[in-house]
Formats: C-alpha cells, structure tokens, sequence
C-alpha cells in the first residue's frame, strides 16, 4: 500500500520490495546473527561458512559454536560450499574479517549472477592498499550495486532478538530524497531486514558509515586500555568525544560528510563498542591495560577477531597519507605494533599541543602544552 506523509516528505508511489532470498556469507558471530534477522524478517536465507568443523556442529547441534547459546532452525540452509549458499540469491551479504574480504570476494564475484547486489559488513581499511572496505569490493565486484550496513549492533544481543537499530548506506544519483524511492538499495535492504526488533535508518554517506566502523574498533582498544588501567569516567569521556572527531576528519578528507559521525553508525557504535566487554576490541584493550603484552592479551580473549589491532595500522597509514591528525589512534598503533608503553601514550595525549574545538576540525593552530619544556612540545605522535 503507498505510503502516506507530510507535505515536506518524498514519498515513494509504491514501498521499497524486499529481496526475497538473502545468501549470508561469513558465518561467524555477526554473519550468523544477520542470517537470524535476515530469517525472521521472514526471507528465504542461506549461511555461507568455511570452516567444516563449525557447520558440522550446526547441522548436529543446530548451534554455532562462534554464536554460542542460540539455535539455529534448520530453515537457514547452512552450508560450507559457495556455490550453493549463492543459489538463487536476490541479496548477497557479506560478513567477512576485513583481511579476508578481497579473497572471498573475487569468489563470489565469480558465481553471483550480474546485477545481484551486496551488502559489506566487514568494517576496516585494508592494509597496504588503504582501501575502504567497498572499494575493495569495487575492485573485485566492479559496477555490482553494493551497500553498507552498520551500527550499535552486538551479536550476541541480535540474536537474542533484542531491539536493535543500524545504518544501512547506499550512494544514489540524486539527493537524500532518493533514498525512499522504491528501487534504492538502502530502501530494499532495509524492508528486507526490517522487523519489530530490527530497526534500519537510511543514509546516503556510505564513506561516512564505513569510516566510523573502521575507526570505531581502533577507539573500543583505546577505551579498554583506559578501563584496564583503571581510569575513570572523565578520561573516558574525554577518549570518546576526540575519538568521535578523528572520525569526522577521516570522513570528510574522504568525501563523506561530518554530521554521519552523530547517527548509529557513529556516535552509536562507538558508545557501545567502547563500554562492554561484549566487545573482542575492548576486551583486548582492557587487557593491554592491565599489563599484558598484546600476544597474551589476544590469548585472553581466544580465537575472536580483534579487528582493531589490524585497523590500528592501516587507518594511521591511510590518515597520513591524506595529512588527517588521528593521535588516539597513532597511540594505540604504537602500543599495539611499535611497543610503546601504554603510561607513556597517555602522557603524550594528555600533553599534546593545546588545541581550539570543534574548529579544530579545519585549523591546526595550536599552543605548546605548559607542562612541557619547549623541546619536549613537538607533538609527540607524527
């Protein structure tokens, strides 16, 4: 039935169609809670997952030992083999470790019919190349329709079937109005998701979105290296708040626009991921402030994807080949990769040069820390 609305709202004539069959490919946590929603929401959906040993205990157990505690209903056709998890797929979502994303790509690329969209859930900046995660599909998936969904959205908790709301970006030839016509890729993927606990927005700053996930994991290490140290609310805070403006940096050197890092897949992902030992980043971070080395600090959380030590490095190398300031994430590079003490790191925040706000987003004038001699009050992270 058409939608009704004010008269300052873009109505579609008719409602976005959902895609009918979703094929999830990534079967870890995140993967398998998408295929859940995906299922719920009353779609034909098929889980794509490498390893044997895990689809041999969902087709035993009907549970996934990456998800652990929620079962699996045997409508979602789990499967080890491509090929099948892509047949008659209308969607194609995703859900792979960033390093990995390139390679499983190109096999998809090779099997999806022309014109099937995707949705990339992975979230990071692929090393050495600096490449955003769709570009990297881009390049490997060229001229197929993509999107990017994103959010406050623990894996666990989806599953659960807890109500959650994420971003969902695609880019369109017009404006913003665009996104409600009923053939745009954010509007589809959204009612294809969409439930009474599952709540999608629309944007049309997929740079935006992805920026703020990729930084995000790098900021949840940051915020567990402070709770492992046993700071308090006010460094946390401050923590968040700069880390929110290294993403609005990063986003608009790259085209996308500030204001996304104020919506879900921003300011909203970042509260969560940088306050819950739900998530892998944090607990790693919290670790490392604890006192373990980074190797025995990812033992302790076991064979969980800490997607923020590798994004650590290629955000800062990306940042700085675009000349963008991102200290937070420079200190945890070097914590993580370059042994740099965690004590010294926060000193070295703490007494940076001082700084104008929000305007610091355009100008780099800045003032020696007072705390500082003058030979000691060159910035600290290049």
């Amino acid at each position: 039935m058409p939608n009704t609305g004010s008269a300052t709202q873009t109505t579609p004539l008719h409602d976005p169609t959902p895609f009918s069959h979703v094929a999830v490919i990534g079967g870890g946590a995140w993967g398998t809670a998408l295929a859940l929603t995906a299922h719920r929401a009353g779609r034909s959906t098929s889980l794509w997952i490498r390893e044997e040993s895990a689809a041999a205990e969902i087709g035993s157990t009907g549970r996934n030992p990456f998800l652990p505690g929620h079962e699996i209903p045997r409508a979602i056709a789990v499967t080890t083999a491509l090929d099948a998890a892509l047949r008659g797929a209308g969607l194609a979502v995703l859900v792979i470790p960033s390093q990995h994303l390139r390679a499983v790509a190109a096999r998809v690329e090779a099997l999806l019919p022309p014109g099937v969209p995707v949705v990339v859930c992975s979230k990071g900046v692929e090393a050495g190349s600096g490449a955003l995660m769709t570009q990297v599909v881009a390049e490997e998936m060229p001229g197929r329709p993509q999107a990017v969904l994103s959010g406050p959205s623990f894996a666990a908790e989806v599953a659960e079937d807890q109500p959650t709301a994420v971003t969902i970006a695609a880019a369109g030839p017009g404006g913003p109005q665009d996104l409600f016509a009923e053939d745009h890729l954010a509007g589809r993927v959204a009612v294809t998701f969409a439930s009474e606990t599952f709540r999608p927005y629309l944007s049309d700053d997929p740079v935006g979105v992805e920026v703020s996930g990729a930084v995000k994991n790098v900021l949840a290490v940051a915020s567990g290296i402070i709770a492992g140290r046993g700071m308090g609310s006010n460094p946390r805070a401050a923590l968040l708040a700069r880390g929110l403006a290294e993403i609005s940096r990063l986003s608009v050197a790259l085209g996308g626009r500030a204001e996304t890092v104020l919506g879900l897949s921003g300011a909203g992902d970042v509260m969560l991921t940088c306050s819950s030992e739900q998530s892998r980043n944090f607990s790693f971070g919290k670790a490392l402030g604890a006192g373990r080395a980074p190797g025995a600090a990812q033992g302790a959380i076991g064979r969980a994807v800490v997607e923020g030590v590798a994004n650590a490095r290629s955000v800062l190398a990306l940042a700085q080949r675009l000349g963008v300031q991102m200290p937070i994430c420079e200190a945890v590079d070097r914590i993580v990769h370059r042994g740099l003490p965690v004590e010294r790191a926060i000193a070295a925040l703490l007494t940076g040069p001082l700084r104008a706000e929000p305007r610091a987003l355009e100008h780099r004038a800045s003032i020696a820390h007072p705390a500082l001699s003058a030979p000691q009050a060159r910035r600290v992270f290049a």
